[in-house]
């Protein structure tokens, strides 16, 4: 887990469904045996806010809060597995990681799955009959009933909040600040930060480092690569791209220096790959995003222009913040300022090619997305730094018809 980013292990962390759920059950347990004990130290004690039924009435109420919270997790589960299959057919199975990374739904199943722990341990404790040996723990048994009102009062957040998720224009806003957050992070804005030396370029006969098992680059964790790669004074390039699939023994890595066998596992474990693309360092994936959903609602199937225009405004604006900074360098430099580490980037090129190409494509029948296209690529013409204004002239021409059929990108 050291040689990953901390972005992959946040990740993970995010992404995983049963984590929420599994820690609120632990605690359920933990809070029930703990306030269950302070029932037994402080004895039968009466009070008008406690529960102040006999033995027969707490199991019969515990029995309840267990039946009905077996009732409510399975409706939450139900509801969501419906969410996510009908927004993988109206929209793209690419947003589907965006509902299980949600915190409300995963809370909701938390709280539900805890009340129901918490009850089934305390209703254990529960002894004797209303004339013999009786112990009601009377605090435990009405902190049971407050988590009903606590799981009722999710319930009703989290169906509002589920209704919500599902429309489209929510779904866009999600990806547009996930993207946002991510090109803040990965193409800050103002200069570059300098290098004693410009980013070097490896010969051919550098040492290739294959792939060892299938997948995609979801992160690369650079200080651990260039740190790697000082100490042993090595230049690494990354082959692919963030986002690239890579398959095994495929080239990853390629090497340049004395290095010692052996070494190259510990240059691999630092490039983090999975069976799918994350927003985690992958900037290219906020707009496949919106593009698929674009498509989608171009396809003859929904014919739904509107969402494919709205898809467009969102890339407008992620593109707007590009088209005004430079592009950074692929290198990496260590705290002496040596280039140590060459990652291949998105610059504001492809981009552009991947917000515009296949929406035009598809959309240039349309009565909306050519008008759409068109005025967001003027307003990116207005705002380009020079380096950037010929990509976005080409765009511009090509949805203005001046210059012909517009390439799929690869």
């Amino acid at each position: 887990m050291a040689q990953v980013s901390i972005a992959r292990v946040r990740d993970r962390v995010r992404s995983a469904f049963w984590l929420v759920s599994a820690l609120c059950a632990v605690a359920a347990v933990v809070l029930a045996v703990g306030i269950v004990s302070v029932d037994e130290l402080i004895g039968d004690f009466q009070s008008r806010f406690l529960f102040p039924g006999p033995p027969e009435g707490a199991r019969s109420l515990l029995g309840a809060i267990i039946t009905a919270m077996i009732t409510f997790t399975g409706l939450v589960f139900s509801i969501t597995v419906v969410v996510l299959v009908l927004t993988s057919n109206q929209f793209s199975p690419r947003i589907l990681r965006t509902f299980v990374r949600d915190r409300t739904i995963q809370w909701s199943l938390g709280i539900f799955v805890a009340t129901f722990v918490y009850a089934m341990t305390v209703i254990r404790t529960v002894l004797g009959t209303n004339a013999d040996g009786a112990f009601v723990p009377r605090i435990a048994v009405t902190v049971a009933f407050l988590l009903v009102l606590a799981s009722v009062g999710l319930f009703i957040v989290y169906i509002s909040h589920i209704a919500n998720m599902i429309r489209v224009s929510s779904i866009i806003a999600t990806i547009g600040e996930q993207s946002r957050r991510l090109i803040e992070d990965r193409y800050p804005a103002g200069p570059p930060p300098p290098t004693s030396t410009p980013t070097p370029t490896l010969p051919d006969t550098a040492t290739v480092v294959a792939n060892r098992r299938p997948g995609v680059v979801v992160s690369v964790n650079e200080r651990g690569l260039t740190e790697q790669a000082r100490r042993k004074n090595l230049v690494v390039a990354l082959v692919p791209r963030v986002g690239d699939f890579v398959p095994a023994g495929a080239p990853l890595l390629r090497v340049c220096g004395d290095l010692e066998p052996g070494f190259e596992g510990d240059l691999v474990e630092r490039v983090a790959l999975d069976d799918e693309r994350t927003m985690e360092q992958d900037v290219a994936f906020g707009f496949r995003q919106l593009v698929d959903i674009a498509e989608k609602a171009l396809s003859p199937a929904l014919n739904d222009p509107t969402t494919a225009c709205q898809s467009v405004d969102a890339m407008h604006d992620l593109l707007r913040r590009l088209v005004t900074r430079t592009s950074p360098s692929g290198g990496v430099a260590d705290t002496d300022g040596q280039v140590r580490l060459i990652v291949r980037r998105y610059l504001f090129d492809d981009f552009l090619a991947v917000a515009v190409a296949e929406v035009w494509h598809f959309g240039r029948d349309s009565t909306q997305v050519p008008e759409r296209l068109t005025t967001m690529l003027r307003d990116l013409e207005s705002a380009a730094r020079p380096e950037h204004r010929p990509a976005v002239q080409h765009w511009l021409a090509v949805v203005s018809g001046a210059a012909g059929d517009a390439p799929r990108p690869g």
